[in-house]
């Protein structure tokens, strides 16, 4: 049991540092799409912002199972 407890902690501190590594990198790229697309169309900025970080999530998320998948077989 306490093997179990131990390794629920590590991956508990593992996903935080991700949470704010994942924090930094969305406030660096919000400030770039700021400086690119001009405080005028923050709006317009921040959807593309979104879209493009989704692509993105939804490619690495793909790209991680089927390389999951290639070492559990």
């Amino acid at each position: 049991m306490k093997k179990e407890i131990i390794e629920k902690i590590a991956a508990l501190i593992i996903a935080a540092f991700g949470l704010v590594a994942a924090l930094a990198w969305n406030e660096a790229i919000k400030e770039l799409f700021a400086q690119v697309f001009s405080t005028k169309s923050a709006l317009i900025s921040m959807f593309i912002y979104a879209i493009v970080i989704t692509i993105i999530a939804v490619i690495i998320t793909i790209w991680i199972g089927k390389l999951s998948e290639k070492t559990n077989n």
